[in-house]
């Protein structure tokens, strides 16, 4: 990977995943037992990729406090800040001051991918691209926009989602750029990749590579997606080196789990949480200092730091903020998400009939 570094845009406000991104930056939500981002960042040091520019905005000053200048990762880091909102290419151009290879590497901060990254910048230096992009194949593109492709992998259009997509190839969120095409997105405004910067490049010629494959791809931007990825990094599904020992669950230090609890589906329990007896974690994530009572059922849920799912009280599908209380006997199900701080008194949400 000689004459390529990483840009990773991490300035968005995770507002899909509130109350949980009121107190950190999406890509700093604990997965798998540490930040989303440390496990982006394993992964392009483990292919030899050193220096790393983030773009931040949104609490930037978190990414810094926590990374430092990335040697813990040996990794060079360094940061640069959005002030106002610039979209994809404008926060790609607000970090060039930092460039310094031929070849740049853009991740978008919230997808968890087992992409090869050195088959993009082969296929990139193959094709002499000014632009590859990762395009992954999904079962139904009908949610996204769609990239088409000719028989050589080269860029044909960019499609708005529709109903009846001409191909399942879809925008991944990882690109390599030629410096010099970064250097020419204007400076200082919004500008999005999408609408404006790639149909500029291929209405000016320009090559525009895919590199199509169809390996464990997720935007991580929804809880359910949240929870799926962290229980996919737990479990191995999803490549991580930030992962020591891949299992059914993952307990970090600390923590109290009683003998009696069950604890499954790629759980992830954070630092001193305590799970009493009877409890079940499955699929569950607990960010640290969370306390799940007796008999407490958590499905598919995230229990914020410092959080008290109170005996018999049963979460799945749910959302809960640092510092909530949830009374005995509640049940949140389906979506359900309670601010940090909110105390809900005992039985005081319930979807069955019974009190």
């Amino acid at each position: 990977m000689h004459g390529v570094e990483a840009v990773v845009l991490v300035g968005g406000k995770g507002t899909r995943l509130r109350p949980l991104t009121l107190s950190a930056p999406k890509p700093m939500l604990p997965t798998a037992g540490v930040p989303f981002l440390t496990h982006l960042l394993s992964r392009i040091k483990e292919v030899g990729i050193t220096h790393v520019v983030l773009g931040t905005s949104y609490k930037a000053e978190v990414f810094e406090e926590y990374f430092g200048d990335g040697s813990r990762l040996g990794l060079e880091l360094e940061y640069v800040v959005e002030e106002v909102p610039l979209d994809t290419a404008g926060a790609i151009r607000n970090v060039a001051d930092k460039l310094r290879e031929p070849d740049v590497m853009v991740f978008n901060g919230d997808i968890l991918s087992g992409v090869d990254l050195t088959g993009i910048v082969d296929t990139h230096r193959k094709h002499e691209a000014d632009v590859t992009l990762h395009l992954v194949k999904v079962a139904d593109p009908r949610a996204f926009g769609c990239v088409p492709t000719d028989d050589e992998g080269r860029v044909q259009a960019f499609l708005e989602k529709t109903d009846n997509p001409p191909t399942d190839q879809i925008n991944a969120g990882c690109y390599v750029f030629r410096r010099e095409v970064i250097d020419a997105i204007p400076a200082g405004r919004p500008v999005s990749v999408e609408r404006e910067t790639f149909p500029g490049l291929l209405e000016a010629g320009k090559r525009l590579q895919g590199h199509v494959d169809a390996t464990y791809w997720l935007d991580l931007g929804k809880p359910e997606a949240f929870v799926q990825g962290s229980a996919d990094l737990v479990r191995g599904v999803a490549p991580s080196a930030a992962v020591a020992q891949p299992g059914d669950y993952l307990v970090l230090e600390g923590s109290s789990i009683h003998e009696g609890a069950t604890v499954r589906g790629g759980s992830a329990v954070g630092a001193n949480c305590t799970v009493a007896d009877g409890a079940v974690l499955d699929g569950a994530i607990l960010f640290d200092g969370a306390v799940v009572g007796e008999n407490a059922v958590v499905e598919r849920s995230i229990v914020g730091a410092g959080a008290l799912v109170q005996s018999g009280a049963v979460l799945r599908d749910a959302v809960v903020g640092d510092s909530a209380v949830i009374g005995a006997r509640c049940e949140l199900i389906g979506g359900a998400r309670v601010w940090p701080g909110v105390v809900l008194p005992e039985a005081g949400v319930r979807f069955s009939t019974d009190a």
